[in-house]
């Protein structure tokens, strides 16, 4: 039972790190380190780098917070920890 519950919480883990990470890039890259470049085109009449540093990158956390559900419920389900 004691290793069940460690190869969950490894896993969680993981996908924790994952989906962070990819917010992170997502938020801190195109919203600061690749604005310049982002900045060439335009969305809706706004540069990209913008765009994404005010909106894109809730929008992609919000995306994300769907995606962490699905895969735990998966995992849940996984490991029998399902309601």
């Amino acid at each position: 039972m004691k290793n069940k519950a460690k190869k969950y919480w490894r896993e969680n883990l993981k996908y924790l790190f994952i989906l962070l990470s990819v917010w992170f890039i997502v938020s801190f890259g195109t919203g600061i380190l690749f604005k310049d470049f982002l900045n060439q085109f335009k969305i809706g009449g706004f540069k990209l780098g913008f765009w994404f540093a005010q909106q894109g990158s809730i929008y992609v956390f919000v995306i994300l917070i769907f995606i962490y559900i699905r895969l735990m419920n998966k995992l849940d389900k996984k490991y029998g920890y399902s309601e």
